[in-house]
Protein backbone atom coordinates (compact mmCIF):
# COMPACT_ATOMS: atom_id res chain seq x y z
CA UNK A 1 0.00 0.00 0.00
CA UNK A 2 2.79 2.17 0.85
CA UNK A 3 4.43 2.42 -2.36
CA UNK A 4 2.14 2.77 -4.68
CA UNK A 5 0.95 5.68 -2.25
CA UNK A 6 4.48 7.32 -2.54
CA UNK A 7 4.19 6.32 -6.72
CA UNK A 8 0.73 8.35 -6.62
CA UNK A 9 2.62 11.38 -4.48
CA UNK A 10 5.23 11.34 -6.90
CA UNK A 11 2.85 11.49 -9.98
CA UNK A 12 1.08 14.42 -8.71
CA UNK A 13 2.55 15.90 -6.58
CA UNK A 14 -0.35 18.02 -4.24
CA UNK A 15 -1.80 17.71 -1.42
CA UNK A 16 -4.84 19.34 -0.02
CA UNK A 17 -4.86 20.45 3.27
CA UNK A 18 -7.86 20.73 5.08
CA UNK A 19 -8.23 22.30 8.42
CA UNK A 20 -11.20 22.64 10.67
CA UNK A 21 -13.83 21.65 7.67
CA UNK A 22 -16.07 18.82 8.26
CA UNK A 23 -19.41 17.06 7.25
CA UNK A 24 -21.06 17.82 4.08
CA UNK A 25 -18.85 20.43 3.36
CA UNK A 26 -15.78 18.36 3.52
CA UNK A 27 -17.30 15.64 1.30
CA UNK A 28 -18.31 18.26 -1.36
CA UNK A 29 -14.93 20.11 -1.23
CA UNK A 30 -13.54 16.23 -2.13
CA UNK A 31 -15.82 16.67 -5.06
CA UNK A 32 -14.43 19.62 -6.42
CA UNK A 33 -10.74 18.38 -6.08
CA UNK A 34 -10.93 15.34 -7.65
CA UNK A 35 -12.81 17.07 -10.49
CA UNK A 36 -9.77 19.13 -10.53
CA UNK A 37 -7.31 16.18 -10.26
CA UNK A 38 -6.58 16.11 -6.99
CA UNK A 39 -5.74 12.84 -5.48
CA UNK A 40 -4.59 13.27 -2.11
CA UNK A 41 -6.33 14.72 0.74
CA UNK A 42 -4.99 15.44 4.30
CA UNK A 43 -7.53 16.47 7.28
CA UNK A 44 -5.75 17.87 10.22
CA UNK A 45 -6.00 16.98 13.66
CA UNK A 46 -7.13 20.40 15.56
CA UNK A 47 -4.74 20.15 18.93
CA UNK A 48 -7.09 22.90 20.33
CA UNK A 49 -10.48 20.67 20.02
CA UNK A 50 -10.95 17.88 22.43
CA UNK A 51 -12.68 15.62 20.18
CA UNK A 52 -10.26 15.83 17.46
CA UNK A 53 -9.45 12.49 17.54
CA UNK A 54 -12.89 11.46 17.03
CA UNK A 55 -13.73 14.10 14.30
CA UNK A 56 -10.74 13.82 12.37
CA UNK A 57 -11.13 10.23 12.21
CA UNK A 58 -14.81 9.97 11.19
CA UNK A 59 -14.05 12.64 8.94
CA UNK A 60 -11.26 10.25 6.92
CA UNK A 61 -13.58 7.42 6.94
CA UNK A 62 -16.19 9.15 5.47
CA UNK A 63 -14.02 10.51 2.63
CA UNK A 64 -12.64 7.00 1.86
CA UNK A 65 -16.19 5.05 1.75
CA UNK A 66 -17.24 8.07 -0.84
CA UNK A 67 -13.85 8.61 -3.10
CA UNK A 68 -12.26 5.15 -3.58
CA UNK A 69 -10.23 6.89 -6.20
CA UNK A 70 -8.44 9.51 -4.12
CA UNK A 71 -6.32 9.03 -0.91
CA UNK A 72 -6.88 10.40 2.20
CA UNK A 73 -4.66 10.57 5.45
CA UNK A 74 -3.63 12.92 8.89
CA UNK A 75 -2.13 15.54 9.24
CA UNK A 76 -1.02 17.92 12.02
CA UNK A 77 -0.27 14.12 13.79
CA UNK A 78 2.05 14.57 17.45
CA UNK A 79 1.22 11.19 18.70
CA UNK A 80 1.36 7.55 18.38
CA UNK A 81 -2.66 7.41 19.48
CA UNK A 82 -3.39 9.90 16.45
CA UNK A 83 -1.75 7.59 13.82
CA UNK A 84 -3.97 4.58 15.19
CA UNK A 85 -7.16 6.85 14.72
CA UNK A 86 -5.95 7.74 11.00
CA UNK A 87 -5.13 4.24 10.29
CA UNK A 88 -8.65 2.78 12.04
CA UNK A 89 -10.29 5.47 9.48
CA UNK A 90 -8.55 4.03 6.32
CA UNK A 91 -5.80 6.82 5.79
CA UNK A 92 -2.94 5.58 4.30
CA UNK A 93 -0.34 8.48 5.08
CA UNK A 94 0.52 10.38 7.94
CA UNK A 95 1.56 14.28 7.60
CA UNK A 96 3.28 16.15 10.85
CA UNK A 97 4.35 19.87 11.38
CA UNK A 98 7.13 18.45 13.49
CA UNK A 99 10.18 15.47 13.26
CA UNK A 100 9.33 12.95 15.50
CA UNK A 101 11.69 10.08 15.54
CA UNK A 102 9.67 7.94 17.04
CA UNK A 103 6.08 8.94 15.28
CA UNK A 104 7.76 8.58 12.39
CA UNK A 105 9.13 5.07 12.88
CA UNK A 106 5.55 4.09 14.29
CA UNK A 107 4.09 5.51 11.18
CA UNK A 108 5.99 3.17 9.07
CA UNK A 109 5.70 0.20 11.65
CA UNK A 110 1.88 0.33 10.66
CA UNK A 111 2.51 0.49 6.82
CA UNK A 112 1.91 3.73 6.46
CA UNK A 113 3.45 6.45 4.44
CA UNK A 114 4.92 9.03 6.74
CA UNK A 115 5.39 12.75 5.91
CA UNK A 116 6.93 14.91 9.42
CA UNK A 117 7.85 18.26 8.90
CA UNK A 118 11.31 20.01 9.34
CA UNK A 119 12.87 22.81 8.67
CA UNK A 120 16.32 22.65 9.41
CA UNK A 121 19.38 20.65 7.47
CA UNK A 122 19.81 18.26 10.48
CA UNK A 123 16.20 18.13 10.94
CA UNK A 124 15.46 17.00 7.23
CA UNK A 125 18.20 14.54 7.54
CA UNK A 126 17.21 13.24 10.89
CA UNK A 127 13.38 12.73 9.20
CA UNK A 128 14.88 10.73 6.30
CA UNK A 129 17.58 8.41 8.13
CA UNK A 130 14.46 7.39 10.28
CA UNK A 131 12.47 5.81 7.23
CA UNK A 132 10.29 9.24 6.17
CA UNK A 133 8.82 8.68 3.21
CA UNK A 134 8.68 12.74 1.76
CA UNK A 135 9.99 15.47 4.34
CA UNK A 136 7.60 18.25 4.69
CA UNK A 137 9.48 21.68 4.58
CA UNK A 138 7.89 23.79 6.91
CA UNK A 139 7.26 27.06 6.96
CA UNK A 140 8.12 27.30 3.02
CA UNK A 141 7.61 30.65 2.45
CA UNK A 142 8.91 32.49 5.05
CA UNK A 143 12.38 29.95 4.58
CA UNK A 144 12.30 31.32 1.03
CA UNK A 145 13.29 30.08 -2.50
CA UNK A 146 17.11 30.74 -1.73
CA UNK A 147 16.75 29.02 1.18
CA UNK A 148 15.37 25.75 -0.40
CA UNK A 149 17.99 25.95 -3.28
CA UNK A 150 20.84 26.34 -0.74
CA UNK A 151 19.80 23.09 1.12
CA UNK A 152 18.82 20.96 -1.92
CA UNK A 153 22.30 21.08 -3.24
CA UNK A 154 23.94 18.83 -0.24
CA UNK A 155 20.79 16.55 0.47
CA UNK A 156 18.79 16.67 -3.05
CA UNK A 157 18.87 12.59 -2.24
CA UNK A 158 15.81 13.73 -0.05
CA UNK A 159 12.35 14.45 -1.16
CA UNK A 160 10.79 17.76 0.12
CA UNK A 161 7.33 18.48 0.21
CA UNK A 162 6.95 22.27 0.63
CA UNK A 163 4.25 23.19 2.62
CA UNK A 164 3.05 26.96 4.17
CA UNK A 165 2.19 29.85 2.37
CA UNK A 166 2.23 27.52 -1.26
CA UNK A 167 -0.39 28.89 -4.01
CA UNK A 168 -1.26 28.85 -7.42
CA UNK A 169 1.08 31.70 -8.38
CA UNK A 170 3.93 30.66 -6.72
CA UNK A 171 4.08 26.76 -6.53
CA UNK A 172 6.01 26.54 -9.63
CA UNK A 173 8.76 28.50 -8.14
CA UNK A 174 9.12 26.01 -5.13
CA UNK A 175 9.42 22.45 -7.59
CA UNK A 176 12.25 24.68 -9.76
CA UNK A 177 13.61 25.53 -6.32
CA UNK A 178 14.07 21.16 -5.45
CA UNK A 179 10.45 20.45 -3.83
CA UNK A 180 8.91 17.50 -5.18
CA UNK A 181 5.23 18.75 -4.33
CA UNK A 182 2.99 20.94 -1.93
CA UNK A 183 0.80 20.75 0.94
CA UNK A 184 -1.60 23.60 -0.10
CA UNK A 185 -4.31 24.55 2.12
CA UNK A 186 -5.84 28.47 1.11
CA UNK A 187 -5.99 27.55 -2.69
CA UNK A 188 -7.60 24.50 -2.31
CA UNK A 189 -9.57 24.71 1.00
CA UNK A 190 -10.55 28.03 1.61
CA UNK A 191 -13.53 28.36 3.46
CA UNK A 192 -14.97 31.63 1.90
CA UNK A 193 -14.74 30.13 -1.13
CA UNK A 194 -16.63 27.13 0.61
CA UNK A 195 -19.29 28.86 2.50
CA UNK A 196 -20.20 30.76 -0.34
CA UNK A 197 -20.77 27.16 -2.54
CA UNK A 198 -18.46 28.23 -5.60
CA UNK A 199 -17.02 25.02 -5.70
CA UNK A 200 -15.95 25.18 -9.67
CA UNK A 201 -13.16 28.21 -8.68
CA UNK A 202 -12.21 25.33 -6.20
CA UNK A 203 -11.99 22.75 -9.09
CA UNK A 204 -10.01 25.49 -11.32
CA UNK A 205 -7.32 26.00 -8.72
CA UNK A 206 -7.17 22.08 -8.29
CA UNK A 207 -6.50 21.99 -11.82
CA UNK A 208 -4.35 24.90 -12.49
CA UNK A 209 -2.18 23.18 -9.76
CA UNK A 210 -1.60 19.68 -11.40
CA UNK A 211 -0.81 21.34 -14.36
CA UNK A 212 2.05 23.50 -13.11
CA UNK A 213 3.17 19.83 -11.17
CA UNK A 214 3.00 18.16 -14.36
CA UNK A 215 4.87 21.14 -16.22
CA UNK A 216 7.88 21.10 -13.88
CA UNK A 217 8.07 17.40 -13.45
CA UNK A 218 8.59 17.13 -16.70
CA UNK A 219 11.41 19.26 -16.90
CA UNK A 220 13.01 17.76 -13.98
CA UNK A 221 11.87 14.56 -14.91
CA UNK A 222 11.09 13.47 -11.89
CA UNK A 223 8.36 10.94 -12.88
CA UNK A 224 10.85 9.51 -15.30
Amino acid sequence: MSESLVTRIQQTGVIAICRKIYGEDLLRLADALEQGGVQLMEVTFDQSDPHCLERTAESIGALCARYPNMRFGAGTVLTREQVDAAKRAGGEFIISPNTDLDVIRYTKQLGLVSIPGAMTPSEIVAAHQAGADYVKLFPAASLGLKYIKDISAPINHVKLIATGGISTENFGDYLRAGCRGAGISSSLCDKARIQAGDWDSLTAAARSLISTFTTVAEEQRWQK
